[in-house]
């Protein structure tokens, strides 16, 4: 399984449209980053062999001193300069040397757990205590396995939650696997009150409306992904094209009071590898900022926007809340 089950979208609760924009703002734009890979491993062989031109970088890459994956000081830099925060989802999965034998020499066992990481790894507990003490959200990166898995999922929430010291309310299923509605059924029963899952890797846009979902018509909500970094061409090779990209994007969500989400995983800050969309990311949230955009990540959203209460009134005929587009006063400023 990879990427959102086929036919996700036509859940009938999905078919509601809620866009509760805070008071004095255009739109809202929701940050996100899936912790994957903070470390180049198995990674600068591959490239080394593929990339001839660059073949030096990546095979110096390889040193234990270097981290080129590991950007997570840039990536808050930006973000607090510009006055901004976003959500950062943790993602405790199998590693490489847990799976049997027979699957370490097949390209899908390096691609899913080699190179991956333990929350109990001081560097990770210390970045995990920098973002919470300084306002960032830290939430869930579910497994790959976990989508229909519900002990899994509840253990690897408490696993993000023993680092962290608070609870976790937010996730993105890795590799946007989602089974509808199962997946969801499994994130409320665990705790959780929203997941960013559902979405595309390959294009952008707003493929499931401009608003938060209510899968369920009670607390538990959905934020639709309208941007994933990969899906944008290339700002390395034409980073006007891209730009475009995104001021369509954005200007799109400013004339139909959207709530936008967007996801740049921490590694494509690394230059060298992704040229042009570290660039590319501080210029996306300088521009929503500019056109009136509510800029954070999803958990404050959830409750600024008091997704907590859900909208009354009458259901639709799919099943789903009516359509509820207001302004909110924003209790933060």
């Amino acid at each position: 399984m990879s990427g959102n089950e086929s036919g996700a979208a036509d859940y009938p609760g999905l078919q509601a449209d809620e866009r509760p924009i805070p008071d004095g703002y255009e739109f809202a734009l929701l940050l996100t980053h899936d912790v994957d890979r903070p470390y180049k491993t198995y990674q600068s062989l591959y490239y080394a062999l593929t990339d001839a031109g660059n073949r030096r970088y990546h095979l110096s890459s390889m040193l234990p001193s270097t981290d080129p994956y590991w950007q997570f000081d840039r990536v808050m830099a930006i973000e607090r300069d510009l006055g901004v925060r976003s959500a950062w989802y943790f993602l405790v999965e199998q590693r490489l040397q847990d799976r049997p034998l027979r699957e370490w020499l097949t390209l899908d066992a390096w691609r899913l757990y080699a190179g991956r990481y333990s929350m109990d790894n001081p560097r990770i507990r210390a970045v995990v205590d920098d973002l919470a003490d300084g306002d960032w959200e830290v939430g869930l990166h579910g497994s790959y396995h976990s989508p229909r898995d519900r002990d899994r999922l509840r253990a690897e929430k408490r696993a993000v939650e023993d680092v962290l010291g608070d609870r976790v309310t937010g996730v993105r299923q890795h590799y946007l696997n989602l089974a509808v509605p199962e997946t969801w059924h499994h994130h409320r029963a665990v705790g959780l009150q929203y997941d960013a899952s559902l979405g595309s890797s390959d294009d952008y846009g707003f493929q499931h409306g401009y608003g938060v979902k209510r899968p369920f018509d009670d607390d538990f909500v959905v934020f639709p992904l309208t941007i994933m970094e990969q899906s944008l061409p290339d700002p390395g090779a034409d980073f006007d094209t891209a730009l475009a990209a995104c001021e369509s994007v954005l200007q799109e969500a400013r004339e139909n009071d959207a709530v936008a989400s967007v996801l740049w995983h921490p590694r494509h800050f690394s230059e060298r590898d992704f040229p042009g969309y570290g660039r590319l990311y501080r210029t996306l949230v300088e521009r929503a900022l500019d056109l009136g955009a509510w800029v954070g990540s999803p958990g404050a959203f959830y409750e600024v926007a008091d997704l907590s209460s859900p909208p009354g009134g009458t259901e639709n005929d799919a099943g789903g809340s009516a359509l509820r587009t207001h302004r909110l006063e924003d209790s933060t400023t």
